[in-house]
């Protein structure tokens, strides 16, 4: 039984509070987050880390890539294996990194959305650029190493990436109320802006941007909005608008070829395939006509989108109406988010290198400093083998005078000679003068007596001179900002000449993208649905020869024009509509289209109570009745909307709507109830309101009675209506007034 003494009373909000910020700070520091010192996430250090000491080098076999995986998830990464797996995919796939970090060999899926083969029929091993600019020196002290997630194993807490890799590849990621997106960048300029920025800490961003143009994609593709980058890269975040690159081409007979060559970046996957829908979709709706033929001819070789088009085709209009009407013009949303200092923080084109170059000299002073310290233990031994030289018959004669290695040890470091036989006192005398270092004595005693031929002592005295050139340099080096500096731009542009690859993406000011919209030749067409909520629109010739048969298969039929809209009022208050313009149009036996394919409409959630051309309806007077008796009349005009769903009119809770009809012809207003309740009376009893409106009652009902069907009646024309199985005749009920109980009609 619990004691009472160990409950510790607490608000219950605290704790959620607290325990909810640990865990967000948790997923934003080490899993969806980049470090601006490396530019990777956890998982993408893990597994470079990973394949580095298993061995997986650029010039060794491939190793499967469910080893890989298996390897970092047992060790450094418990969170999936999927997690994993993703992100060595990506970072192989070329078509999404400005450099690919890993070397895929097999099926990495493809830039049109393609996923990747599983992991246990794919290889991988590390890129050259990744094993000698992101690992190397690992094994020089020049990044902590922390434990891993269960104290079993060490892993390096960031990688001494040479490039500032936040820009070279960019980033996304999402977080807990956070997210990054960082465009890739192309490496020439960003080690060229590096150097700029050491050369001089005072230089501006717009300096900067002399160097850095701007994002370099691996799709290529053109940024055109060129004057904003610089606010872009002041605040970190902002909007890149990209396009992509279209090239004429003569095609057969004369016509001209619509060549996508190059795409914007965040088209790639299945957004390629949506362009092409999207595309076909402005064929078929008819907004545009000079498109005869799309086809998909890209390959490993490039993307290769053509577009056969009429003659005499507007090309400059049909392309800006691309840009408009498809991603072939797209945003790319920027948010320069890293983790700096330990805390996420959004940072300027300046301030990332700022960081990186920093941690350059983080770690080149720790480089530099465990290179110095190793020679200096070189120059140590080295000093006592050259002085060991010069009084070798003397170590000789302790040696063969000793009982042991202690005995010798002691003696040449403190000069002991208790216990050694010397052959003369003055051999003892210079013993006791005696005074190596111990790391030096080691030496001695383990020197080979090869060593004492007389080219070894002089390769041994120029391996000390070298030694001391060394320590010099490196002293230098940690001593001397413009030393250290040196060493540091001498090699980004050693990175640079190995690795550097010429720009993709064009940087420059494009005018906004204008095009004419063809005016559509007005018709009148007849609209048709039938029973199923199938819709289409035929011609009227097509309509007059199978009359009949149409009027057989569907349930709503009427003329109107193609620039017309289609209203669909439903019994939950709701009017949708629907473009003419976006039915199929053409023959008697096609099927039609669902209208909840082309409208808001949910043939699940709402029925259908009236439907009519726009045109029409902004003619009349809508009168509404509902189930609870409320009834009004609606000026038609107030359903003209842009909207694709609107509120045709207000309902009570639980209320739906019974009956929309246009009433200007229409003299009398029925009302039938559940019940059996009939109640007739003049339409001019119902006053116009607007649709916002509830209305006003109708009909009196009883505790558990609604309104089932409405009618709206001409003065001379016959109604009659079933209930029950009896046929009422509606225009010899009793006329009353509204708000009336109503007539029984007995069965």
């Amino acid at each position: 039984m619990a004691n009472a003494d160990n409950i510790i009373r607490t608000e219950y909000s605290e704790i959620m509070q607290k325990s909810y910020i640990d865990y967000a700070m948790s997923v934003i520091v080490s899993r969806a987050l980049p470090d601006v010192r490396d530019g990777l996430k956890p998982v993408q250090r893990r597994t470079l880390y990973d394949m580095y000491e298993l061995g997986i080098r650029y010039d060794r076999p491939y190793r499967k890539c469910a080893r890989i995986v298996g390897d970092t998830m047992g060790k450094y990464h418990p969170h999936g294996d999927s997690s994993i797996y993703d992100a060595l995919v990506v970072m192989a796939q070329e078509f999404k990194k400005g450099q690919a970090l890993v070397d895929g060999h097999g099926n990495f899926g493809s830039i049109e959305g393609d996923g990747a083969a599983a992991m246990r029929y794919t290889e991988a091993r590390l890129e050259k650029i990744t094993q000698e600019v992101y690992l190397n020196d690992l094994d020089k002290d020049v990044v902590d190493f922390v434990s891993n997630f269960d104290e079993t194993e060490k892993e390096p807490e960031v990688l001494p990436v040479r490039v500032p890799n936040l820009l070279l590849n960019g980033a996304d990621g999402i977080a807990v109320g956070m997210a990054t997106s960082i465009p890739p960048h192309n490496l020439n300029e960003v080690v060229d802006g590096v150097i700029a920025y050491m050369k001089n800490n005072e230089i501006t961003n717009e300096e900067l941007m002399q160097y850095i143009q701007g994002p370099d994609f691996p799709t290529g593709g053109i940024v055109v909005n060129k004057d904003e980058l610089l606010s872009i890269y002041e605040k970190g975040t902002g909007k890149i608008k990209l396009r992509g690159k279209v090239e004429i081409e003569k095609g057969k007979a004369g016509r001209n070829l619509l060549v996508i060559t190059e795409i914007p970046y965040t088209m790639i996957g299945a957004n390629i395939g949506k362009f092409l829908n999207d595309v076909a979709g402005l064929v078929e709706s008819k907004k545009t006509t000079d498109i005869v033929d799309i086809s998909n001819q890209s390959s490993k070789e490039g993307i290769r989108i053509v577009l056969e088009l009429k003659k005499g085709t507007d090309i400059e209009n049909l392309t800006n109406m691309l840009y408009k009407k498809t991603r072939l013009e797209d945003t790319f949303g920027v948010n320069m988010l890293a983790v700096a200092n330990g805390k996420p923080e959004t940072l300027s084109l300046k301030q990332i290198i700022e960081h990186h170059v920093d941690f350059q000299f983080e770690v080149t002073t720790r480089k530099y400093n465990t290179l110095l310290s190793k020679e200096k233990e070189k120059q140590e031994i080295q000093e006592g083998l050259i002085k060991a030289c010069d009084v070798i018959d003397l170590i000789i004669e302790i040696l063969r005078g000793s009982k042991n290695r202690e005995q010798v040890k002691n003696c040449l470091v403190n000069g002991a000679t208790e216990g050694i036989r010397f052959r003369t006192k003055t051999s003892e005398k210079q013993a006791k003068k005696l005074g190596f270092t111990e790391k030096q004595a080691t030496a001695i005693l383990d020197m080979r007596l090869y060593k004492l031929i007389g080219l070894e002592i002089e390769a041994l005295t120029k391996e000390h001179e070298e030694t001391l050139k060394k320590i010099a340099q490196y002293e230098d080096i940690l001593n001397h900002y413009h030393s250290m500096a040196a060493v540091i731009i001498k090699e980004l542009k050693a990175v640079k000449k190995a690795y550097g690859k010429p720009r993709k993406t064009q940087i420059e000011n494009a005018k906004e993208a204008v095009y004419e919209e063809k005016k559509i030749e007005e018709a009148e067409v007849v609209f048709l649905m039938d029973r199923f909520g199938y819709a289409k629109t035929v011609d009227q010739s097509v309509y007059e020869r199978n009359k009949e048969t149409i009027h057989q298969e569907n349930r709503h039929i009427f003329h109107c024009m193609n620039t017309d809209k289609i209203c669909v009022f439903t019994d939950t208050g709701c009017l949708h509509t629907i473009k003419v313009l976006d039915l199929p149009y053409g023959k008697m036996r096609d099927k039609g289209v669902p209208i909840d394919n082309v409208s808001n409409f949910d043939s699940k959630k709402e029925q259908l109570v009236y439907v009519e051309s726009l045109n029409q309806i902004k003619q009349s007077r809508m009168l509404f009745a509902t189930a609870f008796g409320m009834v009004k009349l609606v000026e038609g005009s107030e359903f003209e909307v842009s909207k694709r769903t609107t509120t045709a009119t207000k309902l009570a809770e639980g209320d739906k709507v019974v009956l929309v009809q246009p009433a200007d012809e229409m003299e009398y207003v029925v009302l039938q109830t559940k019940e059996g309740y009939f109640l007739r009376f003049m339409k001019t009893e119902v006053p116009l309101k607007k649709k916002a409106a509830l209305g006003v009652r109708g009909i009196t009902l009883g505790a558990k009675d609604e309104v089932e069907h409405a009618y709206l009646l001409e003065n001379r024309t016959d109604y009659t209506a079933d209930y029950k199985g009896k046929s009422v005749s509606l225009n010899r009920l009793k006329l009353a007034k509204r708000d009336g109980k109503g007539t029984k009609t007995r069965v």
